[in-house]
C-alpha cells in the first residue's frame, strides 16, 4: 500500500471515530477498537491525532473495579464538522419574517415546506409496504444530515433515532420545525409516530416511534 493510500485509509479511520462519538456522545478504547476492527494500539494514535487538532476530549470514569478509565467525547469544534444547513443564516431570515409579518406567516412557512417535501417523496414511496416506508425514510433523513439509526423492535413497530439536528438553531428558537418534522414523518410513512426525545429540547438524540396502522384506520 503507497502513502497516500495509507493517509486516506487513516483519515476514513478518524471519521469514523468522530461519527461513532457523534451518535454515542462518549465511547473508550476498548469500543472504538471492536467498532473500527483495529488495534487499541492503532486506535490510541488516531485519538491522538483528534486531540491535537482539537476535535475530540477525554475524561476519566471511575470503576467499580480496576483502574480508571478515559471515555472520549467531541469538543465544539468537532460538532462544526457535521451539517448544520446554515443554521445561523437560516434563523436570522426566520426572525425577519416574524417581526415583518408575525408568528401566523412563520407557521405557514414551515407548513409550505412541509407539503414541498411531501410532494417530492410521496411519489417515491409510492406502492410501498409499511417496512418499506420507514426505510425509506430513514434513507431521506441520512441524505439531509440526521445520522440516523433504524430499528425494528417488532412486526408494526420501529424506533428512528437521529444523532444530529441540521436545523438546531432554527428548531431551537421555533418549535414549529419540529413540530410540522413530526407530522411529515405521519403523512409521508402514513403511521403513527411519536417523539419520545429531542435535541432542540436539550436530549441527546430525537428519538421516534413509529407504529403501522391498523387496517381498519383511516390513511
Amino acid at each position: 500500500m503507497n502513502r497516500h493510500a495509507v493517509y486516506f485509509q487513516e483519515q476514513e479511520k478518524r471519521r469514523e471515530i468522530l461519527e461513532l462519538l457523534k451518535k454515542r456522545r462518549s465511547v473508550n478504547v476498548q469500543e472504538l477498537s471492536k467498532h473500527l476492527g483495529i488495534t487499541k494500539v492503532a486506535v490510541r494514535k488516531h485519538l491522538d491525532v483528534l486531540h491535537r487538532e482539537q476535535y475530540i476530549e477525554a475524561r476519566i470514569v471511575r470503576q467499580r473495579t480496576g483502574r480508571p478509565a478515559y471515555v472520549y467525547h467531541l469538543t465544539n469544534t468537532a460538532e462544526q464538522l457535521f451539517p448544520r444547513h446554515y443554521s445561523d443564516l437560516a434563523t436570522e431570515l426566520v426572525a425577519g419574517i416574524q417581526d415583518l409579518y408575525g408568528e401566523a406567516f412563520v407557521d405557514q412557512l414551515f407548513e409550505k415546506r412541509m407539503v414541498r417535501i411531501l410532494q417530492n417523496y410521496r411519489e417515491v414511496m409510492r406502492g410501498q409496504g409499511f417496512d418499506e416506508r420507514v426505510k425509506t425514510l430513514a434513507s431521506i433523513q441520512n441524505e439531509q444530515g440526521y445520522m440516523p439509526h433504524l430499528e425494528k423492535i417488532r412486526d408494526g413497530l420501529y424506533t428512528l433515532e437521529e444523532a444530529n439536528c441540521p436545523v438546531l438553531q432554527v428548531a431551537v428558537r421555533y418549535r414549529q420545525a419540529c413540530k410540522c418534522e413530526l407530522s411529515l414523518f405521519e403523512s409521508l410513512v402514513d403511521a403513527h409516530v411519536e417523539r419520545t426525545s429531542c435535541i432542540a429540547e436539550g436530549q441527546v438524540k430525537c428519538r421516534y416511534l413509529i407504529k403501522e396502522k391498523l387496517n381498519n384506520e383511516e390513511s
